[in-house]
């Protein structure tokens, strides 16, 4: 029988299964804490410059589980500024990752991002909606430089799919990554399908903004080997 390890991630039982077993599910709902708090078992980095960001629980009587959610709180408008949170002790390359989320406000930028495969903070793939572009992209992050991934047969300037991502109001983002091939949804709908073997190996999953987002999260759920 296979062996495992578990931990506790911000107030879940999380339960990592060895290489072979059966896949493990975790969701986090981020409400055994006290709003104002670190979020216990996650590392939060910084892609690009300006500041860091601020990760804390919050209160938010909308939340899809309430009553607390995790929100990225700084507005450095800093352009090329990529905050990002993984969830510790969590390793997996094929997965079925998904977050609620709510763009609160920002004036450059309010989007919402799924990181996987995260090697460092300067290494990963990262699905990212923006209300005020109104449109999801898959990124991948190489030595601290992003690049939109395109579908097969898209053209030379195609940017990502243009979807209707609502500020102020709580959404659905999801990645299912199976070896090179990963599908990013929107709610229930299927936006992007796209191939990539840049990171082809297991990594951590977590959370992720830019610029000047102020963004909740929440109901982190993981499905992965």
């Amino acid at each position: 029988m296979a062996s495992c390890t578990s931990f506790v991630a911000a107030g879940m039982l999380v339960v990592e299964l060895a290489a072979g077993s059966e896949a493990a599910i975790r969701q986090l709902t981020f409400d055994q804490q006290k709003p104002g708090e670190h979020p216990a078992g996650f590392t939060c980095a910084l892609t690009g410059s300006g500041r860091a960001g601020t990760w804390r629980l919050v209160e938010d009587a909308t939340a899809p589980t309430r009553p607390n959610a995790i929100g990225q709180m700084d507005d450095d408008a800093t352009s090329y500024r990529f905050p990002v949170c993984v969830l510790d002790g969590v390793s997996a390359k094929d997965l079925d990752l998904s977050v609620r989320f709510k763009t609160v406000r920002g004036t450059k930028d309010q989007a919402a991002g799924l990181v996987w495969r995260y090697r460092d903070h300067d290494n990963y793939y990262v699905a990212r909606a923006n209300a005020l572009e109104g449109n999801v992209v898959l990124y991948k992050v190489e030595g601290g430089r992003r690049t939109d991934l395109k579908p097969k047969g898209a053209g030379l300037f195609a940017y990502g799919k243009k979807a209707n991502v609502a500020a102020g109001t709580w959404g659905s983002l999801r990645v299912i990554a199976q070896g090179n091939v990963f599908e990013v949804y929107l709610g229930t709908d299927k936006l992007l399908e796209i191939e990539d073997s840049t990171f082809s190996g297991a990594g951590q999953v977590g959370l992720w903004t830019k610029a000047d987002s102020v963004t909740y999260f929440d109901d982190l759920q993981l499905k992965g080997r």
